[in-house]
């Protein structure tokens, strides 16, 4: 990074939506996570009793899959290494080998190189506004996750005439194949308005048992993948309209349908850029290059794609952050107290303008898109470095870090009930000082996830970057405040990472349970169901008072 730089980017220009003029950055913009607030769009009653109430048990199928393909992948890499150890082979030629901080080594950080928008939208165009023909369907291995059937080049030839072949999925009702091909032709035609129309027509027919063949017979989990096809489906459209707003709630919906299709997370990333939400587009764009490996994506130039755009997020973030500015160190051992000061010696120095405070994160292992490599365990790893302009930030966060539990609230008697100011001041310390540096902070840590266990015996502590819970609380101080419609958006995205969740780590029976209802009291909010009982995540910070 340059020495008395407060960015290590640089821009030409904010980032946009198709076909949009490329202004010049606003430098007085300071970065947040909920920036422009979405409309919502109400899930179709049927595809709730369908889909949305089976989400529970959904989970527990979602843990028994993702640890089967975990060890379906460790035994795959296992078999690859022992292959390269009797072929007297070390390492595969060609790869990169990323710097690494030694323990007697001097310390290196790593600059983020500029990367053109031009680039950005060539990723887009090839990866998140293809028309794909194939429902991914998350629980039939018949159907790869990853539903990548083109290669590279043919996936940037598209022929605005064809119609995508539906005829060979399993059983699709006859009459939304007839909805999703004149769908598809508008789509294909650039009628974007008509083809979110069309496709909003086929979610109906869905929500109505007109998903697969069997109506009353097809398992919820299939008629959520198919859900979620068309979910996906109607966030491009939105996304060519120029309604980032629109569309950002069906790609959450479309992931918590369906998580475990790459291009759902991609197409989230993409919201969230236009939307200038560039942390969590950076995270959903890391998320998706992981499940593209984890499913088995063998096509490196895909890959090599989502790195980039998630490279390019990472950049942006830090372009607008204002209040801070960062550094990653790679190493390779273990972290100790006095290569720590060093680090910060090498932060002072490079970034003077931003040494109130200097905050480490030493609870969690950081990853760049330039050299993570999934198929290593563990890839190259970097410690996060993050300096203030103002201390009370940096204290701030080293406080919530230190915390037992997520319990952000600053009042001698926590649980008691708040006046509306102090709920007001409660929302702003949230979503201004905690939710844009977590966002941040998780955008280069895949496993950015608290032990659930720990929540629930009351013991161990979280990452600071833990995001979901802090979400959750966040939505029930909007809900106090009756701003319903910012409510259910944060709630929409805090379920699309809990069902994110037993893919990205291996969580325990009990971590399931409480993963299961979580997930339940999620969807009972957004349905608007009241009841005595509290929320499970206000529950949380009842667990254990937070040691000052």
């Amino acid at each position: 990074m340059d020495s008395g730089s407060s960015r290590s980017l640089e821009s030409t220009g904010n980032a946009v939506c198709p076909d949009q003029l490329v202004p010049k950055i606003n430098t007085s913009k300071k970065m947040s996570s909920l920036a422009n607030p979405p409309s919502i769009l109400e899930i179709p009653q049927a595809i709730k009793k369908s889909c949305g109430g089976k989400q529970v048990e959904i989970t527990v199928e979602r843990v028994k899959m993702a640890k089967s393909i975990k060890e379906k992948q460790n035994n795959d890499l296992e078999k690859l290494s022992f292959k390269r150890k009797a072929e007297g082979e070390e390492k595969p030629a060609g790869r990169k080998e990323a710097k690494v901080m030694e323990p007697d080594c001097p310390l290196v950080t790593l600059p983020l190189p500029h990367i053109p928008l031009k680039s950005i939208m060539d990723v887009e165009v090839k990866l998140v506004y293809v028309d794909e023909e194939d429902v991914s369907y998350e629980f039939v291995e018949a159907f790869t996750a990853t539903g990548i059937r083109p290669t590279c080049r043919e996936a940037e030839i598209v022929d605005p005439l064809h119609i995508p072949n539906f005829n060979f999925l399993p059983e699709i009702d006859k009459w939304l194949q007839v909805a999703l091909k004149d769908a598809s032709l508008c789509y294909r035609q650039k009628k974007y308005a008509v083809a979110a129309g069309q496709f909003r027509t086929a979610l109906e027919l869905c929500s109505k048992g007109a998903a697969l063949g069997k109506r009353f017979e097809a398992p919820a989990e299939d008629i959520a993948s198919v859900a979620s096809f068309i979910e996906t489906k109607l966030v491009i459209c939105y996304l060519r309209m120029r309604k980032p707003d629109l569309a950002l709630n069906h790609a959450h919906r479309s992931i918590v349908l369906n998580p475990a299709y790459f291009r759902n997370h991609l197409r989230q990333a993409t919201v969230f850029r236009c939307l200038e939400r560039y942390s969590e587009a950076a995270r959903s764009a890391m998320i998706a290059d992981y499940m593209f490996w984890l499913f088995g994506g063998s096509e490196q130039c895909i890959s090599k794609l989502i790195k980039l755009y998630w490279q390019a997020m990472i950049e942006e973030a830090i372009t607008r952050a204002e209040s801070f500015s960062v550094m990653y160190t790679p190493f390779a051992t273990k972290i100790k107290a006095d290569k720590v000061e060093k680090v910060k010696e090498v932060f002072t120095k490079t970034h003077p303008a931003y040494v109130e405070y200097i905050y480490t994160d030493l609870q969690g292992h950081h990853v760049l898109p330039q050299t993570v490599d999934w198929s290593s365990f563990p890839p190259q790893q970097y410690l996060l470095t993050l300096g203030f302009k103002n201390k009370e930030d940096g204290k701030f966060l080293e406080k919530v870090s230190s915390r037992k539990l997520p319990t952000f609230t600053e009042h001698k008697t926590p649980f008691g009930l708040l006046t509306r100011e102090d709920t007001v001041r409660q929302m702003e310390t949230m979503g201004k000082r905690i939710l844009p540096i977590l966002d941040f902070i998780r955008s280069t840590q895949l496993n950015a996830l608290y032990h659930l266990g720990s929540f629930i015996t009351g013991r161990g502590s979280f990452p600071a970057c833990s995001g979901v819970m802090e979400k959750l609380q966040y939505a029930s101080f909007l809900s106090q405040l009756q701003r319903v419609k910012e409510q259910s958006q944060v709630i929409s995205q805090a379920m699309a990472e809990l069902a994110t969740i037993p893919y990205l780590q291996d969580i325990s029976q009990q971590e399931a349970e409480l993963l299961q209802s979580l997930m339940a009291d999620a969807m009972d909010t957004l349905e608007g169901r009241r009841n005595d009982k509290e929320r499970v995540w206000n529950k949380i910070q009842k667990v254990k008072l937070p040691a000052e």
